[in-house]
């Protein structure tokens, strides 16, 4: 589909989708963020205030005389330390390969991250995975230097997808990366253990880069691990094709703070503040230098294990609260992040579809997201059908249970039960 231009000479229309489609149009019903008649269970942001056992929450940033001053488009060297630290210390104690400041960039939020890593990638196929994060349809679409390729996961396998598979997609599609989140947004799919070291694996011997956004890496579920990533599989950091995106957004409970990092090889991370020169600039040094303080082993697994034991009590809220209203979720448990991804092909018309049961639920003053919007279309190249994920839609358990709860009683009365 060609986009739409504008009255203005030179722009083109860029539509809102995803989260941005949603907020907007339940901004046209009348939500405003603090309003306690509304239920959020759309927005991908976990609940922001104090979890028992979680290290106190960061109120105040001080700016200093220096902070005037514009920071390095890589990031301050006690950030980059800071978190090189923390991936040796959790993941690499056993390696003799570890991460220095030089493979740590610093950025102003997630996708700003990612679009540092995009902009970077040459003439190549990139696999990128159905379904996943909305952001990456305009992220994969606006870059012309490589080709997207869609690799459709099976709902059948639990979206499971085998070391195997990827070997063949990789080949088979000449592929020199793959994007994907992990834990998957929106099924909350983990790829963990051997499993994921065997993607680490052939990507290496495949010269293939893993492009890993670990943003909910504090969300798994019933894994017995404080955090996964594919930091722990890495042979050589500077010549493993492995990239890591996170930040504080998830993991850390700050999406206020906007800032994130990525962990890679040497040359990739000079690349980035290549791109980061002309792309952005940076990010500002006082959040930077209040994020330094964050970012301890101690901090991190103390709060990961504060939200695993918050956040699974309210996965089986939302879960056994969609079933007594006839949604099942696929899969039945979520293994991580914070969403159940919901099939409502049971449910009666209009609300079997996503963007149906979106707008109902807007009238009962809560918020989904429609599913067709993970069925990622760069530069809308796929022929114009019904999404394959149309009768899906993504709930968030990221707000306090109190807010659950009361969604939970808001949809009863959407679906009539």
């Amino acid at each position: 589909m060609t986009l739409p231009t504008t009255n203005h000479p030179g722009f083109k229309t860029v539509p809102r989708t995803g989260v941005i489609f949603v907020m907007t149009e339940a901004e046209k019903s009348g939500y405003s963020a603090g309003d306690s008649n509304w239920v959020n269970l759309g927005q991908g942001a976990p609940e922001i205030g104090d979890l028992l056992g979680a290290p106190p929450r960061l109120n105040s940033i001080p700016i200093e005389p220096d902070d005037r001053e514009y920071a390095p488009v890589d990031g301050l060297m006690e950030l980059r330390v800071a978190v090189a630290d923390l991936y040796n210390q959790r993941f690499r104690t056993s390696k003799k390969s570890k991460y220095t400041y030089q493979n740590i960039s610093i950025c102003s939020g997630g996708r700003l991250a990612l679009t540092r890593v995009v902009s970077t990638l040459g003439r190549s196929n990139v696999g990128h995975f159905l379904p996943d994060y909305t952001a990456y349809e305009e992220l994969l679409g606006s870059f012309s230097s490589f080709a997207a390729i869609p690799i459709l996961l099976d709902s059948k396998k639990n979206y499971r997808f085998t070391n195997e598979e990827l070997r063949r997609e990789i080949l088979g599609r000449g592929l020199s990366a793959i994007l994907l989140s992990n834990p998957n947004n929106p099924t909350g799919k983990v790829v963990s253990g051997e499993e994921l070291q065997d993607y680490v694996t052939s990507c290496r011997e495949l010269g293939c880069t893993l492009i890993l956004d670990e943003f909910y890496s504090h969300y798994v579920y019933g894994l017995d691990k404080i955090a996964v990533s594919a930091a722990e599989y890495v042979e050589d950091v500077d010549t493993d094709p492995v990239v890591i995106i996170d930040g504080l957004t998830k993991n850390w409970r700050y999406p206020g703070l906007r800032v994130s990092w990525t962990v890679g090889p040497k040359a990739i991370i000079e690349s980035l503040a290549s791109a980061g020169s002309f792309l952005d600039g940076g990010c500002a040094r006082p959040i930077q230098r209040a994020a330094a303080k964050l970012i301890t082993v101690d901090q991190a697994n103390l709060e990961a294990t504060a939200i695993q034991s918050e956040f699974i009590k309210k996965r089986e809220l939302l879960i056994a609260g969609l079933s007594s209203l006839g949604i099942k979720t696929k899969p039945e448990k979520t293994e991580g992040a914070f969403y159940c991804w919901a099939d409502l092909s049971s449910l009666k018309e209009p609300l079997n579809t996503g963007m149906g049961f979106f707008q109902a639920a807007l009238k009962e003053q809560v918020i989904v997201v429609p599913g067709e919007f993970f069925d990622i279309n760069p530069g809308q190249r796929q022929a114009e059908r019904p999404s394959r994920f149309k009768h899906f839609a993504r709930f968030s358990f990221g707000p306090k249970v109190e807010s659950l709860e009361l969604g939970l009683e808001k949809l009863a009365k959407v679906i009539k039960v």
